[in-house]
């Protein structure tokens, strides 16, 4: 016996490894009150932890396993220390390392480990081809920017880009001549530096006799091309027009391109005219980040002001920022049970006191999911329709108008719109339901109306035509006005969750940031915001990120565009280079002060971008 309100580590050892691995076939007595009495039955104890694993094994629910995970953490295999192979494999080795040794390698030092062999003449008959053969694959790696990446990296932790320029080397591998080769915004998390290397590797695959065909807003893959497709004019029902095809002078020429005038330089985003400095001097203080290749250094961040954290793919900026900034104030201010990376210490915690990531994963994994949900004037738009004369005489709630409750929604897709047809080895297929034709809801919640429109004509407005009909609903207007100010004019309001890209999922979120009544001590986090963001984009992204700065909060950006470096407060430049030879701090300052430094790559494009 115990009592369920002793701290668990004042428990006796063998009823803690009950409560946590179970009591096997040992029969525990369990004590439960129904009303005033007692009962009591004897029946072995599961433990915690097999079931949480017998239910992680027999759900299908993605949230379920998702909430399951929060308690699991991954540790080193004790027997092979995370190497995955027996003792017999890890004993064979090639100039004194292991097979293990050589993938936890960086593909740049692998390179050169290979490079460096010397075989004899029998181990040239042997493995002469093989060496030759990894040397060359190596070496398609580098060519498309992913010399810092380590071997042994699980694939599910690469970003878009990262997958995209493997799957690329793959191909210059296979010297395949005649091929037309699609690429989504292979510049993804390449620093401006690597371009080139990248750019160079697509134009040799051009020469074999190949099309590359590529979907890019970055300035320097738009000049190099031969042809140009401008889309447009603008988002949305605002675009599918070709608004002009040629050459780069073609579409710098055309009045009616938006990419035209950017490159031009008829429209440029501003560089401000002067650099906020941090409130009252405050700080927050990483103090000796030595996770992965960061060497042991001390990072101060200037409250109140924009920071872009720059340097070349690899250098540790996700590593700083991500797995020792974030997770160490998620811990503190949320008991976050994901381990921050190594450091020694926090400065200046005090003077925030929350921090908020807003990436680009999608705001919800189902269609039950919309921008109207997600930023809340959904609510306020239900409240109205309950509040109408027809539906206060059919006692129609709140609740009658959400696609989500059983009593207002269609009985034939429960408020999905869609019908699943499960199609065996097939992928499923939906199809709009024959009963509500795709509106969700019941014919009776339709008839309900406001100024002519039901409740599902409206979730198929645009934010655009839904501020102006909600015009003199300030509630409404507000948070409407949020969402057209972050450049999202063009989206309906019903839209399903996975039909959003991860642009617009993050200018959702920071919507939804800027309708809240804040604190003023907010720290955000982005990483890499302006990815599938057109010059424009980036302009409204700007302004929106400078306005929560303008409130007093802190804006925290690892970025690699060169239009939203120079707009920053403050720079934190990682490098010099990637992999090992990174993790140092090589300047820190306005963009100014980091354009002067010789020893960063940022700020030799940083120097020609102000200098323009």
């Amino acid at each position: 016996h115990f009592s369920l309100d002793e701290p668990f580590d004042k428990l006796d050892p063998r009823i803690q490894n009950i409560i946590l691995y179970g009591s096997d076939s040992e029969e525990v007595e369990f004590v439960e009150r129904r009303g005033g009495d007692f009962y009591s039955h004897w029946a072995p104890f599961e433990g915690i932890v097999p079931n949480l694993e017998r239910r992680f094994r027999e759900s299908d629910s993605e949230y379920a396993k998702e909430e399951i995970l929060k308690y699991v953490r991954e540790t080193p295999c004790p027997e092979c220390r995370g190497a995955r192979l027996r003792k017999e494999s890890l004993a064979i080795t090639i100039r004194a390392r292991s097979i293990y040794d050589v993938v936890t390698l960086s593909v740049k030092e692998s390179e050169k480990f290979f490079s460096h062999i010397k075989l004899s003449s029998r181990e040239q008959l042997i493995a002469g081809e093989i060496v030759e053969e990894i040397k060359k694959r190596l070496g398609f790696m580098v060519s498309v920017g992913l010399d810092y990446l380590t071997l042994d990296r699980r694939v599910g932790t690469l970003s878009r880009g990262e997958a995209e320029r493997i799957r690329l080397a793959t191909q210059i591998g296979s010297g395949l001549v005649g091929v037309i080769y699609i690429l989504d915004e292979p510049t993804i998390g390449l620093h401006q530096r690597d371009n080139q290397r990248l750019l160079a590797t697509l134009k040799d695959m051009r020469d074999l006799g190949n099309t590359v065909i590529v979907v890019e807003h970055d300035r320097s893959t738009i000049e190099a091309a031969d042809y140009i497709v401008d889309l447009g004019p603008g988002a949305g029902e605002h675009g599918g027009e070709v608004v002009v095809s040629g050459s780069l002078k073609d579409v710098m020429d055309c009045p009616a391109s938006l990419t035209g005038k950017y490159l031009k330089g008829e429209l440029k985003i501003p560089v401000p005219q002067s650099r906020r400095i941090p409130m009252d001097n405050r700080y927050l203080a990483v103090i000796g980040a030595q996770e992965h290749n960061l060497k042991n250094i001390n990072v101060k961040i200037p409250l109140g002001t924009f920071i872009c954290v720059t340097g070349v793919s690899g250098s540790g900026k996700s590593t700083l920022v991500e797995e020792i900034i974030y997770r160490a104030l998620a811990e503190h201010f949320y008991r976050s049970r994901v381990r921050p990376g190594k450091f020694d210490h926090l400065e200046g915690i005090e003077y925030i006191d929350k921090v908020i990531v807003i990436d680009q994963s999608p705001i919800g994994r189902t269609p039950r999911s919309n921008p109207a949900t997600y930023t809340g004037v959904f609510t306020p738009v239900r409240q109205l329709f309950s509040q109408l004369e027809e539906a206060r005489m059919r006692g129609y709630s709140q609740g009658r108008f959400s696609f989500n409750v059983r009593l207002g929604r269609c009985q034939q897709c429960r408020g999905e719109g869609m019908i699943k047809i499960e199609m065996q080895f097939l992928p499923d297929v939906f199809v709009p339901c024959d009963v509500c034709k795709g509106k969700r809801y019941s014919k009776e919640t339709l008839q309900i109306k406001y100024k002519g429109k039901n409740i599902a004509e409206i979730l198929e407005m645009t934010v655009e035509e839904a501020l102006d009909f909600f015009r003199r609903i300030p509630q409404i207007k507000r948070k409407l006005k949020t969402l057209y100010d972050v450049g999202l004019a063009y989206i309906h309001l019903g839209q399903p969750a996975p039909n959003l890209s991860g642009g617009e999922a993050q200018r959702i979120k920071l919507s939804k940031e800027l309708s809240k009544i804040g604190t003023g001590k907010t720290l955000y986090i982005l990483d890499e915001p302006t990815t599938g963001l057109h010059f424009a984009d980036i302009e409204k992204l700007l302004i929106v990120l400078n306005r929560l700065v303008s409130k007093g909060n802190t804006v925290l950006v690892i970025e690699h565009n060169p239009d939203v470096i120079k707009v920053a407060d403050y720079i934190i430049d990682l490098g010099p280079e990637g992999g090992d030879e990174g993790g140092e701090v090589v300047a820190a300052g306005p963009p100014e002060e980091v354009a002067r430094n010789p020893r960063s790559h940022t700020g030799k494009i940083l120097k020609k971008v102000l200098s323009s």
